[in-house]
């Protein structure tokens, strides 16, 4: 299928974009220490230009070292040293023919007060001594935003630390916020000129470093927006209340890079126009939607050349970086209700996966330029095999934000951010895209289609080895089956049969029906043997578990096991017996989840226990976190409470959901019969699809 506007050119000012195809703006932790942009940052940048992307936006970009800064290996452009470092991206990026936008940032209110008061002096520490890092990184690196939450730690911070900046004295702490109780001032008139004048400085360095352009993070709840937003701006000087005061912040950075940069430099503003504070319990609060376009036509009587149309904050991250459940597409209309009142171009992302989406909202008029994040992590080559009429090879992005887990775990420990279906992103100087055709043919034998089996024989093949995959099921998947069967789920089947494609169009034979054994894969005389069986739902032996009543929650999502109008007890709250609970509900039963740790969900990504937690509440179902299950009686639970206390709950199913354990039956059996045998996936280890598709992808790259 030809996509004959999405591959269409159009300008942003003077600047021609050869395309409608734009990589929005995503940390990474690709940076140097000291955030210099170095050789990891220019290949990962470079592959998605090389595969026609038609204009880039670095990731967050500070502006400054004092303050600015919100996690390790961030890009920097607030000195001079980092011009040059960044012109060698900027050249490799226009070599393929695509423009790149440096977008300049300051965090505000939404940072840990860590940063300010250390980050300085490590990157000083760090330049006198290299090895600095490493034994920082180290003593660092178990601490994330999860445990800087802790009261206590937050108290010992605030009492230490130097305050974060904001408009006003207003903490996060709403909602989903992963930030929480920061101590937090309000900005002196001084340090607000101080700020407008590192941002102008900014750009003019990106403009020396070879940038095509700038653009201005006025959104997802960052510095910029907390002055737009009448929720985070409570001022009552020429900086707040009125809207003409809200935005004259960002009016007078406008202004000032105008003068410095020369009206050939495009500027671009990515803004939240609506907040949905509604969707968190508190409507009426922040940028509405009425108030947001109206900021975008004042934006362009300010004389910028392109708006990016976005929403949300970090207290309601949901509607910025949408989870699994979140329909392709959802937010159009506030990119249309803007396009409608300016004449710039608008770009705007609004959950966008495939190019068939991506053409029709162009023909639609919604916008302008197609913007795209994570779908640049899961498939590097989306634009390339959209061009070239390879749409159904795409590796969609899921939706299930690893990538957003990943990022905010590392926040301290150097490391950059991982793709659960594409485990080479943000490892591009690390691996090649195309390795080496070295298998010579040798046959090696996968037991298993799931997400580990596939990954690893796609690559294989991709090696020139002859792969054999023998899969116990009539389809491929493994787990996932079971995965996609909750409501809101779909996605998970897009990467089922993406990768399963690949594999197949890679060369690799998959025998379906099929239970490996050591007989079965000895016929194939391997070279080696790869074993990714996977895991099954965990049973473990409670008094009463016998019975007909209990089951895991295997026969439930297969369909085994029917219910309708019963007293259900989902036993573990993760997000495995979050789902099935939902999908109990949905089948019209009553649900209550037990958990024995404190809270709901433990260890578990906030945002994607939120999005089902809300509809789970919506249904009535009863939550007893705290409770540890005993023993299963004729109809009833018996749990103790942390406190001793016993407590009983009437039931007439319980499902457990507590957990897997691998299914290694065939590795003991093939165990010490094979030269090169390996485990992968859920057999080594029950994990996540990211960890999953890492443990194979890097065995299928060291097998020699």
């Amino acid at each position: 299928m030809d996509y004959p506007m999405l591959f269409s050119p159009m300008n942003i000012g003077p600047v021609t974009i050869q395309n409608r195809i734009v990589m929005s703006s995503m940390c990474v932790g690709l940076a140097e220490y000291d955030g210099t942009a170095g050789k990891e940052l220019a290949d990962y940048y470079e592959e998605r230009a090389a595969a026609g992307v038609g204009l880039i936006m670095t990731e967050c970009t500070r502006i400054n070292e004092t303050n600015c800064v919100s996690h390790s290996r961030m890009l920097s452009m607030s000195h001079d040293r980092y011009i040059e470092p960044f012109r060698k991206v900027s050249e490799r990026v226009h070599a393929h023919g695509t423009k790149i936008f440096v977008q300049l940032f300051h965090p505000g209110r939404q940072n840990l007060v860590v940063f300010p008061t250390v980050w300085r002096l490590n990157e000083a520490a760090g330049r006198l001594l290299p090895s600095y890092w490493k034994l920082f990184f180290r003593l660092a690196g178990g601490v994330d935003e999860a445990s800087l939450d802790d009261p206590k730690m937050v108290k010992r911070m605030n009492r230490w630390m130097k305050p974060l900046l904001a408009p006003s004295a207003v903490p996060c702490g709403l909602g989903e916020n992963p930030i929480r109780n920061q101590n937090t001032v309000a900005m002196t008139i001084e340090q607000i000129k101080t700020l407008t004048a590192e941002f102008i400085a900014a750009a003019g360095r990106a403009q020396k470093a070879g940038a095509d352009g700038v653009e201005l993070h006025g959104a997802h709840g960052y510095l910029i927006q907390q002055f737009l937003s009448p929720y985070t701006n409570r001022r009552t000087d020429e900086y707040g209340g009125s809207l003409e005061n809200r935005m004259r912040f960002l009016q007078e950075i406008i202004q000032g890079i105008r003068k410095e940069c020369g009206a050939g430099f495009p500027i671009s503003v990515r803004l939240s126009v609506e907040e949905f504070y509604d969707r968190i319990g508190f409507p009426g609060q922040g940028i509405l939607l009425e108030e947001g376009v109206e900021m975008a036509k004042r934006l362009e009587g300010f004389g910028i050349d392109v708006i990016n149309v976005s929403s949300g904050n970090y207290d309601t991250e949901q509607t910025s970086c949408e989870p699994i459940s979140f329909e392709p597409g959802w937010r159009k209309y506030l990119a249309k209700a803007v396009k409608d009142v300016v004449r710039l171009p608008v770009i705007a992302a609004n959950l966008i996966r495939s190019p068939e989406q991506a053409e029709a909202q162009l023909a639609e008029g919604v916008q302008d330029f197609i913007a795209m994040g994570r779908p640049f992590l899961s498939d590097p080559e989306w634009a390339k095999k959209a061009r070239e009429g390879r749409s159904d090879e795409i590796l969609k992005c899921i939706c299930c934000l690893y990538c957003m887990e990943c990022f905010r775990k590392n926040i301290l420990n150097g490391k950059p951010v991982s793709c659960a279906v594409n485990p080479r992103t943000c490892r591009e100087s690390r691996y090649e895209n195309s390795p080496q055709r070295d298998g010579n043919g040798r046959q090696i034998v996968v037991a298993g289609a799931g997400p580990a089996g596939l990954t690893a024989a796609k690559e294989l093949a991709a090696r020139d080895f002859r792969v054999t995959v023998l899969e116990q099921n009539a389809e491929p998947g493994g787990q996932l089956i079971l995965a996609e069967v909750p409501p809101y789920k779909e996605k998970i089947g897009w990467f089922i049969e993406e990768l399963t494609l690949l594999a197949r169009r890679q060369g690799v034979r998959i025998r379906y029906n099929v239970e490996a054994d050591k007989k079965i894969i000895d016929e194939y005389q391997p070279y080696a043997v790869i074993l990714a069986t996977g895991a099954e739902a965990a049973a473990p032996r409670i008094p009463g578990s016998e019975q007909d009543s209990v089951v895991t929650v295997t026969p439930v999502l297969t369909g085994e096991k029917q219910y309708s109008g019963k007293r259900i007890a989902v036993i573990g709250s993760g997000m495995t017996g979050l789902e099935t609970a939902e999908f109990l509900l949905e089948q019209g039963n009553t649900v209550t989840i037990i958990e024995m740790a404190d809270r709901i969900a433990p260890g578990a990504y906030p945002t994607n226990v939120r999005d089902v937690l809300q509809r789970l509440e919506e249904g009535a179902v009863t939550f007893l976190p705290g409770r540890r299950l005993e023993r299963i009686g004729d109809g009833v639970l018996h749990l103790r409470r942390k406190d001793g206390v016993l407590e009983t709950v009437q039931t007439d199913v319980t499902v457990l959901a507590i957990g897997v354990r691998s299914r290694d039956g065939l590795a003991k059996e093939c165990a010490g019969h094979y030269e090169r045998l390996y485990v992968i996936g859920d057999v080594g280890k029950p994990g996540r699809i990211g960890e999953a598709t890492r443990s194979a992808f890097e065995l299928a790259r060291s097998i020699r």
